[in-house]
């Protein structure tokens, strides 16, 4: 790696973090930076799951204490989300880059959709329901595989599902898709290292970046709207999906 793309990669990683602090989001720029410096779409894929996990922990830590009232009842949804994870990591695994880079457009393209949607599919405060319901096992068993095999947006599809199939505070469904992220992310990682697709020069450079960034964004969440962090996400999810479209 140059010093230049050393630079644009922990850039981007402290965007990606700060912009995860204010709004989500922050697997377009990881991905996007790390295609831009030229790793093969499987390979950049697998590096940005890696960079993203510390956000996935931190985020999880801060609800412990509704993580700590609930996790019994979550049991279920825990164990699908392992299956599911596994079976998407696997899957992408099964793929060689040509083919993966044919479904990379259209991933992008739904990824943008469901973020720039974000808005609207925020779950509402309503009843609580059982959260491991054969409904919500189901959904989550799903929105779990395009975790393991994708992940852009995850964080999103997972809130607007619990929502739809289980209810509650935000806050509690919140607390619920930090915990199911971890073990989604941890299952993939674990395969994407074991398969030999991780990038570890260029992780090892943004891992820092992320961190770096969560915490500065916390001081820009003050300062800065949360649209404004939306626009710029969904801008860069666009230019993405026009540019695996194009090239």
């Amino acid at each position: 790696m140059t010093v230049a793309t050393m630079l644009m990669l922990f850039v981007s990683a402290f965007l990606a973090g700060a912009v995860n602090a204010i709004a989500g989001g922050g697997t377009f720029l990881t991905f996007g930076a790390l295609t831009v410096a030229g790793l093969p779409p499987i390979t950049a894929n697998a590096t940005s799951s890696i960079t993203q996990f510390p956000g996935y922990i931190t985020s999880t830590l801060a609800y412990r204490d509704e993580i700590a009232k609930s996790w019994k009842s979550a049991i279920a949804l825990s164990i699908v989300s392992i299956v599911g994870a596994l079976g998407g990591s696997l899957l992408l695994l099964s793929l060689d880059n040509p083919s993966f880079r044919q479904i990379v457009p259209w991933l992008l393209a739904a990824a943008t959709i469901i973020f720039a949607a974000g808005p609207w599919l925020k779950p509402k405060a309503s009843a609580e329901r059982p959260v491991n319901s054969p409904l919500s096992v189901i959904a989550q068993f799903f929105t779990s595989i395009y975790g393991g095999f994708f992940g852009a947006g995850m964080g999103i599809m997972m809130l607007a599902v619990l929502g739809i199939t289980s209810g509650g505070t935000y806050h509690h469904l919140n607390a619920l898709k930090n915990l199911l992220s971890i073990l989604i992310a941890a299952v993939a990682i674990v395969i994407f290292v074991s398969g030999g697709v991780v990038a570890w020069p260029q992780a090892l450079v943004m891992i820092p970046g992320v961190a770096l960034g969560g915490y500065a964004g916390v001081w820009m969440a003050r300062r800065v709207s949360q649209t404004v962090m939306r626009v710029i996400v969904v801008g860069v999810g666009a230019a993405l999906t026009a540019y695996y479209f194009i090239y």
